[in-house]
């Protein structure tokens, strides 16, 4: 499991969100309130889905299942005209992630999601960032499929860059 390195330039995003923790996750009820209308957003910069967490600051320093967290539906955007009603902006910022490939139904994303966690962040050069973690759905997305495919975004920084702040 080796990810590719980016720098994320900013994006405009535009969806819903709904605050949920892990022992109570209610991703299916976000998703079904923003599909019917994702359409009416009007300026999309591509036809992707981008779904966002939001933690806090000391979610994984002091993680329990009950953890609240923001979780978004969005779509990336040109600017933050025309937005319909009943939903929101958020500006991602820019920044240093590790982009995981993940293929497979949602059953196999918590084994992703765990490798990802509990053996490369703590073997590598790098820790969590404070800024949000999400998910690229594209083209080859097929929610819970078994050849479903989507990237997986972790904010990053190196241990040196810790150090030196």
């Amino acid at each position: 499991m080796t990810p590719r390195i980016e720098i994320l330039e900013e994006k405009k995003l535009v969806g819903k969100r709904l605050k949920m923790s892990f022992s109570k996750y209610n991703i299916g009820e976000l998703w079904k309130s923003f599909m019917p209308r994702r359409k009416e957003i009007l300026n999309n910069l591509t036809s992707e889905l981008i779904s966002m967490v939001v933690y806090n600051p000391n979610h994984f320093e002091d993680f329990k299942p009950t953890n609240e967290f923001e979780r978004w539906a969005t779509v990336e955007v040109r600017d933050f005209e025309n937005v319909p009603i009943e939903m929101e902006t958020f500006v991602l910022p820019s920044g240093k992630y590790a982009v995981f490939s993940h293929k497979g139904d949602v059953s196999e994303f918590q084994k992703t999601s765990q490798n990802i966690y509990n053996i490369w962040l703590p073997n590598s050069e790098y820790i969590l960032d404070n800024r949000p973690h999400f998910e690229v759905l594209g083209d080859k997305y097929k929610n819970d499929h078994p050849n479903s495919e989507e990237e997986i975004w972790i904010p990053i920084k190196t241990k040196q860059e810790n150090i030196n702040h």
